[in-house]
């Protein structure tokens, strides 16, 4: 009984580690595979051969990379993209966008619609994801082939991936949003941390610069992190944790969104910009869902002229700094990616971010990290559900050896 449990699981470990070479590349011939997988080459054939019989993988209509091999280029295997589907959404302040996407990584549909997260009452929200998500389904006519769900949202989510704790975007709490997309699917779920999705996306996206350690700060109306520490994702014991957003920066400070005083985010936020930009005083609570049109106008004055709206960047590049300062402490310096609305405005941030930096515990690493900036957060969120879905089919699913009745 022993001898065939260890059997099995290695036959799992080599259909894995096939399975992911070949979602990293693309397309990989028999003997491209045996270099990068390092199992022998009858090991290769006997196990490509299972998976293109269950359907998994397929052999490509072109050939492979042969790299400096003389004679007839060698046919590649990629993966087979009928072979399941999955479903990544994103939950933003009033709105929710989302995409199927098949196997291989192709997106088949995409949408997005306005929903009022901020009023909406919690069975109504509840009722529009699930409508949504069944809306992409029946466009994308892959309901047979769906396998996992993943929804990022803004706020706090549980460790185990189940419900929303907290978000800004929305009054109520404890929404147990896995359970009941699940419950409507018959489908494995999770709920994610939208940077943790961001932070999930960058390593496929440059496995070069995004390795072991590295950060996805998104700079938008909010101000989140999702922290890659050794090559995993840093999560808490209880929650999804990185609330680099409502570390304080000034205790007893500007008034944040989640009604503490001195957050980051009260200073680095669109709606905290805003708010120093029009000279209004720290306590005015903060504007719900500022308009994208006037914050770049905002941007625009405090590129012209050193008035309060250059001013009210120059306050949210400092607490950005001073955060990062303290995190680098920690840590020591990784690789930054700031993502979303704020990074097509890195320019007015960087100097002051810089100065800050400079003056925290972590100043003397003020020149050695890098630095990316990329405007839109939503594609690389719902990148970051994409991978975490196929790949656990990898994993979880197509790793094992009977497939007789998984495909549908």
């Amino acid at each position: 009984m022993s001898v065939a449990i260890r059997h099995d699981d290695l036959r799992r470990r080599n259909r894995s580690l096939l399975i992911g070479a070949i979602r990293r590349a693309g397309s990989l011939s028999r003997t491209a595979l045996a270099t990068s997988t390092g199992l022998s080459h009858s090991t290769i054939s006997a196990i490509s051969a299972d998976l293109i019989a269950e359907g998994i993988l397929r052999e490509s209509n072109g050939s492979a990379d042969n790299g400096s091999r003389r004679g007839r280029p060698q046919v590649g295997i990629e993966i087979a993209p009928e072979a399941a589907s999955v479903v990544a959404a994103v939950l933003s302040l009033n709105s929710i966008s989302g995409a199927v996407i098949d196997y291989a990584g192709n997106i088949v549909v995409q949408e997005s619609r306005r929903i009022p997260t901020l009023t909406a009452g919690r069975d109504e929200l509840c009722t529009s994801i699930l409508e949504f998500i069944f809306s992409l389904l029946d466009r994308s006519g892959r309901s047979a082939s769906l396998k996992r769900i993943v929804l990022a949202t803004q706020g706090t989510t549980d460790a185990e991936g189940r419900t929303l704790v907290w978000s800004p975007i929305t009054p109520h709490s404890d929404l147990p949003f896995a359970a009941l997309i699940h419950d409507r699917f018959k489908v494995p779920v999770t709920v994610q941390n939208d940077c943790n999705m961001m932070a999930e996306a960058l390593r496929w996206l440059d496995p070069t610069r995004y390795r072991n350690d590295f950060i996805a700060l998104l700079i938008s109306n909010g101000i989140g992190m999702g922290l890659m520490s050794k090559g995993g994702l840093f999560v808490g014991t209880r929650s999804s944790a990185s609330e680099f957003g409502h570390m304080n920066h000034r205790p007893g400070g500007a008034l944040c969104r989640c009604g503490r005083n001195g957050c980051i985010e009260a200073y680095a936020g669109n709606y905290a910009i805003w708010r120093r930009a029009h000279g209004l005083p720290e306590d005015t609570p903060p504007v719900a869902d500022v308009d994208d049109a006037e914050m770049e106008a905002i941007a625009e004055r405090a590129r012209r002229a050193d008035g309060p709206e250059r001013q009210a960047f120059a306050q949210a590049g400092e607490a950005i700094g001073y955060g990062l300062g303290s995190l680098f402490a920690l840590i020591d310096p990784a690789p930054v990616a700031f993502i979303g609305w704020g990074a097509r405005h890195f320019d007015l941030l960087e100097p002051s971010m810089k100065q800050a930096l400079a003056q925290t515990a972590g100043g003397q690493h003020n020149t050695a990290p890098t630095y990316e900036t990329i405007a839109q957060e939503v594609p690389i969120i719902e990148k970051g559900c994409a991978m975490l879905a196929l790949t656990w089919i990898d994993r979880e699913v197509y790793a094992t050896s009977d497939q007789s009745s998984r495909i549908a």
